[in-house]
């Protein structure tokens, strides 16, 4: 039995909680407290932000179709890597050889018109992908070392099938992929469609939920009965699809392929998906959250470039804030930070 004294005291201590306890405040949730993630995005926003609106032209119209354009070309191909890394399968290493030879299949078949030419294009960056997220799903090939043999297989097969020059279109049907809409390239409509699709096939498809499941625990999922090969064919398959998406808009955009035309769009978009907060050991990511990453690595590309920092300085950047993420990441996951 509670006396007066006794009641009185309780309601003391809900009045005046002792800090140290984790009780529930009156609202009944425990106190919150910024995670390594959290600090982490402020420690590099605001400066950003500061250097954003002190650089001349930065705050202008047409810079910010600038960046919007800059960021569909990576963010298309950042969405795909997205379920890739969800799905427990790391990165890919191949993306910009992919890319390249995806261009050129679609510049050479434009004589068959322009619909056949984007579908052999689509499944030319499908079949490349799937295939080695079958080695993946299947036989637990390791993709990192899966990847960087099939980024030296397929830039030999560009450089063969080239011979090295640029290859030019048999026509300029192509250059529908170049016009705007509403003042935007169609490669921004192009990646909000992206985004859109992804989304949806991650949180409200059974594959999707499955991938989750799959890179939170490859073992676990496969003793559960989950198809974890075909799973892992999805990911990568929807991954070559982007990719593809990525090589058409390049080769539309430059009128010709060469075999530099991937450029460092594999490093771009592997950044993209890390600054997103995707984990790179799987299980968690989101593609909202990859776009938002795109768009901010394509500001920082923005602002050194009119500040007229080197490529070299830029890559430097963008790997010292791949670097900070994951590492704050890393201590969320492994802290239980929430």
């Amino acid at each position: 039995m509670t006396s007066a004294d006794g009641s009185r005291h309780s309601a003391a201590l809900a009045t005046h909680p002792d800090p140290a306890d984790p009780t529930p405040t009156p609202g009944g949730r425990l106190p919150r407290r910024p995670g390594p993630l959290t600090v982490a995005s402020v420690v590099l926003l605001l400066p950003l932000a500061v250097l954003a609106v002190t650089t001349d032209r930065f705050l202008t119209l047409d810079n910010a179709r600038a960046i919007l354009a800059s960021a569909a070309f990576v963010g298309i191909t950042a969405i795909g890597a997205t379920l890739v890394m969800i799905v427990g399968s790391a990165v890919s290493l191949a993306v910009s050889q992919t890319a390249t030879v995806v261009a050129m299949v679609f510049l050479v078949t434009q004589h068959l018109g322009l619909l056949p030419a984007v579908l052999v294009a689509l499944v030319c960056g499908v079949v490349l992908t799937a295939v080695q997220g079958a080695a993946v799903g299947y036989w637990d090939a390791n993709p990192i070392v899966l990847t960087i043999a099939a980024g030296f297989a397929v830039g030999a097969a560009a450089t063969w099938f080239s011979g090295g020059t640029p290859v030019y279109p048999a026509s300029d049907a192509f250059v529908v992929f170049n016009r705007t809409l509403l003042g935007l390239p169609l490669s921004v409509y192009a990646l909000l469609a992206v985004t859109v699709l992804a989304h949806w096939l991650l949180r409200r498809t059974t594959a999707g939920r499955q991938m989750y499941l799959v890179g939170e625990n490859r073992a676990a999922a496969r003793a559960a009965g989950l198809p974890v090969g075909r799973v892992t064919v999805l990911a990568w398959a929807f991954f070559g699809g982007c990719i593809a998406v990525t090589g058409i808009f390049l080769a539309s955009f430059n009128t010709a392929a060469t075999v530099t035309l991937g450029g460092t769009l594999t490093l771009d978009a592997i950044a993209a998906v890390l600054v997103g907060g995707t984990a790179i050991a799987g299980g968690r990511g989101s593609a909202l959250q990859t776009l938002g990453g795109a768009l901010l690595i394509s500001v920082i590309s923005d602002v050194l470039l009119l500040r007229g920092y080197s490529t070299g300085m830029q890559i430097l950047v963008k790997g010292l804030l791949v670097l900070v993420v994951v590492i704050a990441v890393h201590l969320r996951t492994t802290r239980g930070w929430r």
